[in-house]
């Protein structure tokens, strides 16, 4: 029989930095839309009932808003996590009150500022006018709680974490790119920024065979590529972006059980992401 309190530990996370923290434990298996999802308000409530309780909305009227804007009091049980695109402080202050009209709230528990790519962009939402002095004095006010970025470019994901400017960091990691365990782990993990990582099952690639898997080699479903990404201690969230109700009951099957992986359950799957990451295209 496996150990309850190493169930919930590997389930629930506290999301804090060394500046802010979200006030109730999070489910470490998070639940995020994009812009082609099929999710109704109704599949995201379904999400919810199963004990997801971190929501990333990209940012377009979807599902996930609808179940947001309709949450009334039942707001106050859920983290809700939106990206951002303003990089100046006009910018931020029109995108970010339109967002607290779209969601029905005061207030989001997480910003990223969506997709910093270079440096210069970085700069320039420090810079002044920048969109981080907007941000900075929402959040003084209580209607941003913490405040992150979002980035596949390791190397400045890394100086973003050690900058002091951040309370959490969203990058890509999954078994078929392990960059982030040398690149920037230990570096939110010196400063105890909590990771949120997205693209777990490789935009699909970890669920298709490829010519060298072994003979008998069964493909690992959805729910064990997000057990692999969790298993490091230095992601606090993996996120989950299913297209439609199927994947999403698929993903959430196992929430009832939803334990660490054995080594020798860990090495396949970590031998399986090296072949995808041979096959299915470069990327860093």
């Amino acid at each position: 029989m496996r150990d309850p309190k190493i169930m919930s530990s590997f389930l629930h996370a506290t999301f804090a930095s060394p500046r802010t923290a979200l006030p109730f434990p999070i489910c470490r298996l998070g639940l995020a839309t994009r812009g082609d999802s099929r999710l109704t308000a109704d599949d995201v409530g379904f999400a919810v009932a199963k004990g997801v309780n971190f929501l990333n909305w990209c940012g377009a009227a979807d599902g996930l808003s609808a179940f947001v804007a309709e949450l009334g009091r039942r707001r106050e049980t859920l983290a809700v996590c939106v990206q951002f695109e303003a990089r100046t402080a006009s910018e931020a202050k029109d995108e970010f009150e339109n967002i607290l009209r779209q969601l029905h709230t005061d207030y989001v528990d997480a910003l990223t500022f969506y997709y910093v790519e270079e440096r210069a962009e970085w700069h320039q939402i420090l810079g002044s006018g920048g969109a981080m002095e907007y941000c900075r004095a929402a959040q003084r006010d209580g209607r941003i709680r913490a405040i992150g970025a979002t980035s596949h470019q390791r190397p400045l994901a890394a100086e973003m974490a050690s900058s002091g400017q951040l309370d959490a960091i969203m990058i890509r990691y999954n078994a078929a790119h392990r960059g982030a365990e040398t690149e920037i782990f230990p570096t939110t993990s010196e400063r105890g920024i909590p990771v949120i990582v997205y693209t777990c099952l490789r935009w699909g690639a970890l669920l298709r065979p490829t010519p060298d898997d072994p003979p008998d080699f069964a493909i690992p479903v959805a729910p064990e590529w997000y057990r692999f990404a969790l298993q490091h201690p230095a992601v606090t969230v993996a996120l989950m972006a299913p297209h439609n109700r199927v994947e999403l009951e698929e993903n959430l099957r196992p929430m009832n059980d939803l334990h660490p992986l054995s080594d020798e359950e860990y090495a396949r799957l970590a031998e399986h992401g090296q072949r995808v990451r041979h096959h299915a295209g470069q990327f860093p």
